[in-house]
């Protein structure tokens, strides 16, 4: 059963290199551009039109070269300038084929670049629309941030894209700018990790807004950076080059600049997943988007500069999955609802994965809409205790027929709090079946 892409790292290193394109520009009277993006499970969703076509990209610090890679919802779209080449990220499988392609036109509002260099990877494998509900094509990082001054507002969910020649910093406040180092189009900041019962560890580490992870550590016994006794083995994502695991763990904080958040998640991936590069010189590790969403950021590539300033989400605990199951989309289902009024209406909503509506002479309404399965579950955790397993057809949570919300929303409903009873009605072999567990927290 395909597993739930929670966590989306791709690093890549790029056969052949591509030439310098000439960059985003805003028009010549314009200081910046706000752009409103989505944030689902940490991460940050643009709309972002190719050649005149509108798709929605992951904004990934992590990756020095837009890739498109999921066209399931389009027609057709236009890519100019294609030749084959091989590349390879994160995983424990071997490289691939993938298009490279030049001269297309990237609009972001009303920032644009007229000559864009980008990748197409044709695995249908790597998709991140299942595991998010909704569609996303692709993830685009280093070139918009290296031609704009970008200000991220986790907090109202706004991107602004500043004019370097014309911006001015706003008041500084309680915000703190830290030293950020610009190395192969990726972006590094220093850290401090603090360990139970070990000296604080300093740390480089990757900023990775691609990454819905809070914290990806590098074993390394001779630095301090041991895993905790209390872990378990997960799978952490997929990157371009296959599945990723690990171990999920707890460190007792983790300090940037001034700013300590405390009992914070983290992960160890095991290093054959990144086996494919030689040597990760001084980086021990990636902060990303679950850490990375409890501050509003303005990131200065030009000037090697990022600023933090904590924001509403500050304070949230770091909680790991307590009902221990991961969800997807698994295609569209029939349902059949019997409805009060008739107007023979049919109706569709684009901007999900559908919700087509087919009202009948016998007032009855029957709806396509999206099929929610567990696509992952964790070994001695309350719903696997309880029965539940990879594949079952998720319909109603504690009453609630799970068709009406978003997947997000879903996996909210399994998590409320510690200590709660959740009640989950699945189909399994055309059966309908009930299971109850109690929430608990992992450690």
């Amino acid at each position: 059963m395909k597993k739930n892409l929670h966590c989306f790292i791709l690093l890549l290193v790029l056969l052949p290199s591509l030439v310098l394109a000439q960059g985003f520009k805003l028009p010549k009277d314009q200081k910046f551009q706000k752009i409103h993006f989505e944030l689902i499970n940490n991460l940050i969703i643009i709309p972002l039109e190719i050649n005149g076509d509108k798709l929605k990209f992951v904004l990934d610090s992590g990756v020095s070269k837009p890739i498109l890679f999921n066209l399931s919802d389009q027609d057709s779209i236009q890519i100019n300038n294609v030749s084959e080449v091989t590349i390879r990220g994160l995983g424990d499988g071997e490289p691939m084929k993938a298009l490279s392609s030049k001269g297309n036109t990237f609009k972001l509002g009303k920032a644009k670049n007229s000559n864009q260099d980008l990748y197409v990877v044709l695995d249908k494998e790597i998709n991140f629309s299942t595991s998010l509900g909704i569609p996303v094509h692709g993830i685009l990082g280093y070139d918009l941030f290296r031609d704009f001054i970008v200000e991220v507002n986790y907090n109202s969910q706004n991107i602004k894209l500043h004019n370097r020649d014309a911006y001015k910093p706003g008041r500084k406040g309680k915000s703190q700018t830290l030293r950020m180092s610009i190395e192969r189009r990726k972006a590094y900041v220093e850290g401090t990790v603090l360990m139970s019962g070990a000296e604080d560890i300093p740390v480089k580490l990757l900023v990775d807004t691609g990454s819905s992870d809070a914290l990806w550590l590098f074993r390394e016994p001779e630095k301090g950076l041991e895993i905790p006794e209390k872990n378990y083995e997960d799978y952490l994502g997929r990157g371009l080059s296959g599945d990723i695991f690990g171990k999920r763990t707890k460190v007792s904080g983790i300090k940037i600049g001034d700013f300590e958040l405390k009992d914070a998640k983290a992960a160890f991936p095991y290093r054959e997943s990144f086996g494919y590069i030689k040597n990760l010189g001084d980086r021990n590790g990636s902060v990303g988007g679950e850490i990375l969403k409890r501050f509003n950021i303005i990131f200065d590539y030009a000037r090697g500069e990022i600023t933090f300033k904590k924001n509403g989400n500050f304070r949230a605990p770091f909680q790991y999955n307590m009902a221990g199951i991961e969800l997807q989309h698994n295609g569209l289902r029939y349902i059949a609802e019997s409805i009060a009024d008739f107007n023979g209406v049919v109706r569709s909503d684009d901007d999900t994965f559908g919700n087509v509506q087919i009202l009948l002479e016998n007032k009855t309404r029957l709806s396509l809409v999206p099929e929610i399965i567990v696509s992952g579950i964790r070994a001695g955790s309350p719903a696997a205790e309880a029965g539940l397993q990879e594949g079952d057809v998720i319909l109603a949570v504690n009453g609630k027929k799970i068709h009406r919300y978003k997947l997000q929303e879903v996996l909210k409903m399994l998590n409320e709090k510690e200590g709660k009873r959740i009640r989950v009605l699945i189909e399994r072999y055309n059966n309908d079946l009930m299971f109850s567990f109690v929430l608990k927290k992992v450690f």
